[in-house]
């Protein structure tokens, strides 16, 4: 069973981007973060997957 939630290093290791990257898209809007506490941040595997597909659709 693969993971539904992904905190910001794994995300950035799913997209292969740096950490800082995602925080980048996350202040961009581009990433929707969930803060679960001050200091847990999580990011929706669906969300992860929806902003991969907008990006091969914009190279295709």
């Amino acid at each position: 069973m693969s993971k539904m939630n992904y905190r910001a290093k794994e995300a950035s290791k799913y997209l292969g981007v740096g950490l800082s990257t995602i925080w980048l898209y996350a202040k961009q809007g581009k990433l929707k973060p969930i803060k679960l506490s001050d200091r847990v941040t999580i990011f929706k595997k669906e969300d992860l997957d929806s902003f991969i597909n907008s990006k091969v659709e914009v190279t295709q």
